[in-house]
């Protein structure tokens, strides 16, 4: 371990010389931590958070969905069986009640049982995902709302697309990539590389049986093909953003996976949101990145890995070609002491964290320093991802002050381009996940505030 004074410094960097910048070529609703400080989960909080805009809202989600408490649903959200009579007779009683989560008026904040009888909750009819308890909250409302009421509805179809992905009607196509690696360094030139291929498989499930029994179910008229594939590929690219931008981050900081018995990435912060889904083949889209890799493995490190998920970090020497998935529930620099220090697990040869969220809150960022430091002492090459261009700055301020050597921040190409909204506060702009990157590799970081701040504003 490195020395448990040094690893709790906190202080600014000298400022002389600045980072080398690496911006590509070309070119989300804080995710939900338990208020508990052994054990700090960024879901719990998130959950409860959704009071601090909408009081009520988090018990108004537990009735709905028939659960009697935080713990029910968090098990549910997990992969687990829930203890009560969980579940509903029919796909439209579940579709009807997942709608009525967000019932609420967007500009009053009502919950329909604060309502008089003589008024309804209505949706906005452009997006179909904003609801009002009548016309005066609704015009009061529109200047916020039409800034946003396009990108929500396509959150309204994703939304419901997504179930797809759940039921595994929707597969993910995969296969070898027929460009050189070096080619594809954005979404335009991934789909370009897959092509009509691709678009042949997305018509195939827009044809099926599943999508014909989602949108007799949803009690709303079925969107026409166009937006039902543009739904089809934004899911497409929430799901593959994570394995991308790994190997983004791989690249960029120069790291060699053609080492005998395999190359190691640790993902830290990982929640539901990464484990829950996710399926082996949903990664091999980073081994295509780096034909001729011999072997990566994906460990997933959080307290909120989900249940059920492979829990193996084996030190086994990979087959070359062979992507492996596993993870440990925990915090990070526990792992480390417990788990790497005394060999049962691979050093990582890159650490990243999707939304880690540590400048959100003095809670998370207590959470987070021992892993940042533990980062920063042990030189280890690190990939940070946000939600949006404030988060970018406040967290590379943080990362500052940590005196972390940035060596590369700026717009993510591979984000994912499906619309996330602000649950609680559904006007707010949609958010897109890891839309931004942050690479730091030890420390002595040079650039100062007053640089740090010419840089964001000037570059990205």
């Amino acid at each position: 371990m490195a020395p448990r004074s040094r690893r709790r410094r906190h202080k600014k960097p000298p400022s002389s010389v600045a980072p080398i910048i690496m911006a590509p070529t070309t070119i989300v609703t804080p995710v939900p931590l338990t208020p508990s400080k052994p054990d700090p989960s960024i879901d719990t909080l998130g959950f409860f958070s959704l009071d601090d805009n909408v009081p009520g809202l988090s018990q108004l989600i537990l009735q709905k969905l028939n659960m009697k408490s935080y713990e029910e649903y968090k098990l549910v959200v997990d992969g687990g069986t829930p203890v009560s009579g969980f579940g509903f007779r029919c796909p439209q009683e579940m579709f009807q009640r997942m709608e009525d989560t967000f019932r609420f008026c967007a500009h009053c904040r009502a919950l329909p049982n604060g309502l008089s009888d003589s008024r309804v909750l209505r949706h906005c009819k452009r997006c179909r995902n904003v609801y009002y308890c009548g016309p005066e909250c609704q015009r009061s409302d529109w200047p916020a709302h039409r800034r946003v009421c396009q990108e929500l509805r396509l959150v309204a179809v994703d939304r419901l697309m997504e179930w797809l992905l759940v039921t595994g009607d929707f597969v993910l196509p995969s296969g070898p990539w027929p460009w050189p690696p070096e080619a594809v360094q954005d979404w335009d030139s991934w789909f370009s590389m897959k092509g009509l291929h691709l678009d042949a498989t997305l018509d195939a499930v827009l044809v099926s049986h599943a999508v014909t029994t989602l949108w007799a179910s949803v009690g709303r008229p079925r969107p026409d093909l166009d937006v039902l594939q543009g739904s089809l590929k934004r899911l497409l690219t929430d799901v593959l953003s994570r394995p991308l931008t790994l190997g983004l981050g791989l690249r960029a900081l120069g790291i060699d996976v053609r080492r005998i018995g395999g190359s190691t990435v640790h993902v830290v912060g990982a929640s539901h949101v990464e484990t829950f889904l996710t399926r082996p083949g949903d990664y091999d889209e980073l081994g295509y990145m780096f034909p001729g890799h011999l072997g990566l493995r994906v460990v997933m490190v959080g307290v909120d890995v989900a249940t059920g998920f492979s829990q193996s970090t084996s030190t086994s020497p990979l087959e070359p070609g062979t992507i492996q998935l596993s993870a440990h529930r925990g915090l990070y620099h526990d792992f480390w002491e417990e788990q790497v220090e005394t060999g049962q697990t691979h050093h990582p040869d890159l650490v990243a964290a999707f939304h880690p969220g540590f400048h959100s809150s003095p809670d998370l960022m207590e959470a987070w320093l021992p892993t940042l430091l533990l980062l920063r002492d042990y030189k280890i090459p690190t990939l940070i991802t946000v939600y949006s261009h404030q988060e970018l700055v406040s967290s590379l301020q943080i990362l500052v002050e940590l005196d972390t050597h940035i060596t590369a921040f700026g717009a993510n190409p591979f984000m994912s381009l499906k619309p996330e909204q602000v649950y609680s506060n559904p006007n707010k702009q949609p958010v897109y996940c890891s839309a931004y990157y942050i690479m730091f590799l030890g420390s002595s970081c040079q650039l100062d505030n007053r640089q740090l701040e010419e840089k964001v504003d000037g570059g990205i």
